[in-house]
């Protein structure tokens, strides 16, 4: 059973960061094999791609609206997965969530889309104040 665990979530004001960090629990599987990511959702909107990450760290994927401002990035051998958020603007409100997959094809070049991945956190609350 994998389980996506995220924490760091909050209130802020506009200009402000945060850092959302996600535990990832996969007794069977190898988290060093999988392709880890951000998704968000805001209020009456789909949910959109925020960023991805390949299995070492050496490929990174951003979302036109984040570009620059986030980062994101991984540790192995914690077992964590971590979005730094910087300048944050009220346009990033949302549920922010989690995601994994262990598809081969997946962990050197992760996907852009939600239905790629197999594994989803119940979501943390991100507010921005103007």
């Amino acid at each position: 059973q994998v389980q996506l665990v995220e924490s760091g979530g909050g209130l802020v004001q506009a200009g402000g960061f945060l850092r959302l960090s996600c535990a990832c629990r996969a007794p069977s599987l190898t988290i060093s094999t999988s392709a880890l990511g951000w998704f968000r959702q805001a209020p009456g909107k789909e949910r959109e791609f925020v960023a991805a990450i390949s299995w070492n760290g050496g490929v990174t994927y951003y979302s036109d609206a984040v570009k620059g401002r986030f980062t994101i990035s991984r540790n192995n051998a914690e077992n964590t997965v971590h979005l730094q958020m910087a300048s944050l603007e009220p346009e990033d409100t949302a549920v922010y969530y989690c995601v994994a997959d262990w598809n081969p094809d997946h962990a050197r070049l992760p996907p852009r889309t939600s239905s790629e991945y197999r594994y989803w956190g119940q979501g943390t609350q991100v507010t921005v104040s103007s």
